[in-house]
């Protein structure tokens, strides 16, 4: 997947890569390898379409490695075409945590090009600290119809999450770590009342209320409906999900077998309604988006 930035809007102009029967962006192509990501960001030197590599002249990558040049395999070569030398792309840098050692590049944004020849497609907005968000329609858990401006006065942590996803270290990654936030709000009841967390479905047709209630249920550990006081899970009707992915810069792809590739994307909007911050990917922690939410909330 490539987009590309038009100051703060991404072209989605190839396909988005994440869970699809067994691949998710920011996986490799099969299951079976566990990855870990890291973020990205540098100037594209060269490609090679012989091995589906792309050289990036990139930054330090907390926690991995200084910056340096080097190649590096990207997940779906068929997109190296849409490189140039001279681009400033971020990207997902997915490293292999089994006995391959495999490293990928993924998910890869150009942030300024250095040949200008692109012609959008699709424009994606990528949040940014102050954006307003726009009061989307949802229906929840329960069968009911709900807005994002009604939790006006609250810290909102948004997600996208569809049930079927098949990998462990994705959707179901993202839940269990919104459901460790849950439990941490829970221990203060003044910023619990200031909070409100959100997971959004992208798959209307098979993510039902009820199917919704059920996922929620495993992850908060009852169906009760005061279970989901503060914690709703949602979807969208199919009209109103592709603004609502735009905006929140999640690429969204279904194929003919039914099954989704699609990227993470979490946001924290303030009690005034507009964007705090926005997480891409997974590589977030727990104690980060509390430390902000409980700001955010103050």
């Amino acid at each position: 997947m490539i987009r590309r930035l038009i100051p703060a809007i991404g072209l989605f102009c190839v396909l988005c890569s994440g869970c699809h029967a067994g691949k998710q962006s920011q996986q490799t192509q099969t299951a079976t390898p566990s990855y870990k990501v890291y973020r990205l960001r540098g100037k594209v030197v060269a490609g090679n379409p012989t091995t589906g590599e792309v050289t990036v002249a990139h930054e330090a990558i907390p926690g991995f490695m200084d910056a340096m040049t080097m190649p590096y395999k990207l997940k779906d070569p068929s997109i190296l075409s849409e490189l140039h030398p001279g681009d400033v792309i971020t990207a997902d840098l997915l490293v292999s945590q089994d006995a391959d050692a495999d490293v990928l590049l993924d998910h890869i944004v150009v942030v300024a090009q250095g040949k200008p020849d692109y012609k959008p497609t699709s424009l994606y907005h990528v949040p940014e600290a102050g954006d307003a968000v726009p009061d989307f329609a949802l229906r929840n858990q329960d069968g009911r119809a709900i807005h994002v401006a009604q939790f006006r006065g609250k810290a909102l942590l948004i997600t996208f999450i569809y049930t079927r996803c098949p990998l462990p270290n994705f959707c179901p990654l993202v839940t269990h770590d919104f459901a460790v936030i849950e439990r941490e709000l829970a221990r203060d009841p003044a910023l619990l009342k200031k909070t409100h967390l959100f997971c959004i479905s992208f798959d209307p047709e098979h993510d039902t209320p009820a199917r919704l209630r059920a996922y929620g249920a495993t992850y908060i550990g009852s169906d009760q409906p005061e279970a989901f006081a503060h914690w709703s899970f949602a979807v969208p009707e199919r009209k109103n999900l592709d603004t609502l992915a735009k905006y929140f810069d999640v690429g969204i792809t279904t194929d003919a077998n039914g099954s989704i590739t699609h990227t993470l994307s979490t946001t924290l909007i303030g009690r005034d309604g507009k964007v705090v911050r926005f997480y891409p990917g997974n590589e977030w922690t727990t104690d980060q988006v509390l430390a902000d939410l409980k700001q955010a909330a103050s």
